[in-house]
């Protein structure tokens, strides 16, 4: 048996998440261990109400499970305060939502530097232009939001999850509100960020085209993981998501 192992850079060991008492009590998440290596792209998956975006919040430190453990980079998070926990999710942690969450007041470039500016850090400009010229936007830098498309926006908004170079990037259904074209279009952006950035992506969807791109996907039925494999086709996806619902 081979015994190389990849450093886990997110890992949750017997996760549970209770919301309620007594017979309103929902056990969102019941016992579930998982290691997220760091470097690859895994996507969570299961049907409404699987838990799989439980799971994301409070691997993301926007939840605190009601037991259990969450480690970010080699830090517990149930060690930290509010303001600590806070301090990691800036430091440590990107996020790209399905609804883009950016500032409607601020042009392309502003949006994507907005990490760094909340941090009062002034980030590699190297760095910044090399992004810009990933995700394509180079002619729509002082557009503002409302000028881009949704495509383009969550081109913005993948930018500004990777500028701060975050130990791990969080993906809330990003594809949910876009067309298949810029489904696709941001897709590759996540999965360039892997291949060629050393990145490491989790995504929560729903989408068996999205989660194609993963090279792992972890599959959640009434908050615990069913399935945990390689990830394969559009169709592969499909025909597992038939096989455990």
């Amino acid at each position: 048996m081979d015994t190389v192992t990849t450093q886990a850079l997110v890992s949750a060991t017997d996760l549970s998440r209770v919301y309620g008492t007594g017979e309103a009590e929902v056990r969102a998440l019941d016992g579930v261990s998982v290691d997220f290596p760091a470097g690859r792209f895994t996507a969570i998956m299961g049907a409404s109400g699987s838990g799989k975006s439980t799971l994301m919040h409070v691997l993301a430190g926007l939840d605190r499970p009601t037991s259990g453990t969450v480690e970010v980079d080699g830090v517990d998070l149930g060690s930290l305060d509010d303001k600590h926990l806070t301090e990691l999710r800036r430091e440590k942690i990107g996020f790209v939502f399905q609804s883009f969450n950016l500032l409607p007041v601020l042009n392309a470039r502003e949006n994507i530097v907005l990490p760094l500016s909340i941090a009062g850090r002034k980030g590699d400009q190297e760095w910044i232009d090399r992004l810009i010229e990933t995700v394509g936007l180079g002619d729509r830098l002082t557009h503002r939001p409302s000028e881009l498309s949704g495509g383009q926006q969550q081109r913005v908004a993948v930018a500004r999850a990777l500028v701060s170079r975050p130990a791990v990037v969080f993906g809330d259904e990003p594809t949910g509100n876009l067309d298949s074209k810029s489904s696709g279009e941001v897709m590759n952006l996540l999965r360039r960020s892997v291949d060629e950035f050393g990145q490491t992506v989790i995504m929560v969807t729903h989408d068996a085209g999205a989660a194609a791109y993963a090279d792992r996907i972890v599959v959640l039925a009434d908050g615990r993981i069913v399935h945990d494999g390689e990830a394969g086709s559009a169709d592969d996806v499909l025909d597992l998501m038939k096989a455990v619902a």
